[in-house]
Formats: structure tokens, C-alpha cells, sequence
């Protein structure tokens, strides 16, 4: 690759491609299991952009390029919501997930004081959930999503974030 993959903090002029990106990263998904309303794919650009601006947000850059992201929020329990992860399909395969995951763990200990990391991916979602174990986080339950899609619910405690470098 001849330029290098820079993580960094979304600003507002990135929302339009984190948006288009988010779309066209989750129609795998969506096929996965037969629905095509999941929630990436229905979210509004004004939504993202509101994201962009309250949440921690972080994007992978090859030149002018988004080519991934991540959001976080910390919830009312002290936990930090990680959800979006998405990378562009020409590029999965390069680390460049666990570096956006790491990005913002890191932002969302330090900056927002989260104590725990919690994620949630679709149960039939294999390499999400292999990239998820990899960088240290444990199944803790099941939910469904509001779109219908059961859902496997994953964490990993702040702190931890730093041995997966």
C-alpha cells in the first residue's frame, strides 16, 4: 500500500462519508440475515451527523478517503457503547477494525471515564465476533436488536484496551 491507513477523530465534514460508508459496509450484513431495514442501513445522515458532533467518533483515513469507523458513547451505567465498526470491504483484512476499536477505547477511557467496553453483533456475524475475541472481549448475553436481529452482547473492561496492540 502506498499510503499509510491514519486513525483520527471524525470532525462534522466526515459525516457524509461515514454515512455512505456505514451503507455500503452493512449490506453484508443485512444479507446475513435477510433484512434490509437493519439499523445502519436505515440512519439518517442528519442522525450521523448529530453522532458525529455528541459522541466519541473515530474514522480511518487513506488520503481524502474514509475507509472506516467506530462510534462510542459511555452510558448511564459507566459503560462505553461501541457500535458501527465498519470498514470498506476492499480493505478488511489489514487490522485497520482493531485499530479503530483500540482508537476509541482508549478516547472513550480517558476522555469519558468508561469503565467497561460493551458491543453488540448479530449472532450469525462469525468474523465480527472473531475480531471482537481476538481484542479481549467475552460474550455476556443475548439481546435483540430493535430491527429483529438476535444479537450477541460482548465486553471487555477499560484498561484492557492497551494489551491488544
Amino acid at each position: 500500500m502506498g499510503m499509510s491507513v491514519i486513525i483520527s477523530e471524525a470532525t462534522d465534514q466526515d459525516a457524509e462519508q461515514i454515512f455512505k460508508l456505514q451503507y455500503l459496509c452493512f449490506q453484508s450484513e443485512a444479507a446475513l440475515y435477510g433484512n434490509y431495514r437493519i439499523d445502519p442501513l436505515v440512519q439518517t445522515l442528519d442522525s450521523v451527523r448529530q453522532e458525529v458532533a455528541t459522541d466519541c467518533v473515530f474514522v480511518a483515513r487513506l488520503g481524502d478517503e474514509v475507509i472506516g469507523s467506530v462510534r462510542g458513547a459511555v452510558t448511564e451505567d459507566g459503560a462505553a457503547s461501541i457500535s458501527r465498526l465498519c470498514v470498506h470491504p476492499r480493505m478488511q483484512g489489514h487490522g485497520i477494525g482493531a485499530r479503530l476499536l483500540r482508537a476509541a477505547e482508549a478516547a472513550l477511557a480517558e476522555e469519558r471515564g468508561a469503565k467497561k467496553f460493551r458491543l453488540h453483533t448479530g449472532h450469525r456475524s462469525e468474523s465480527n465476533l472473531r475480531l471482537y475475541r481476538r481484542v479481549g472481549y467475552e460474550t455476556v448475553g443475548t439481546s435483540e436488536g430493535t430491527d429483529g436481529v438476535p444479537m450477541i452482547v460482548l465486553e471487555k473492561k477499560a484498561g484492557s484496551y492497551a494489551a491488544t496492540a
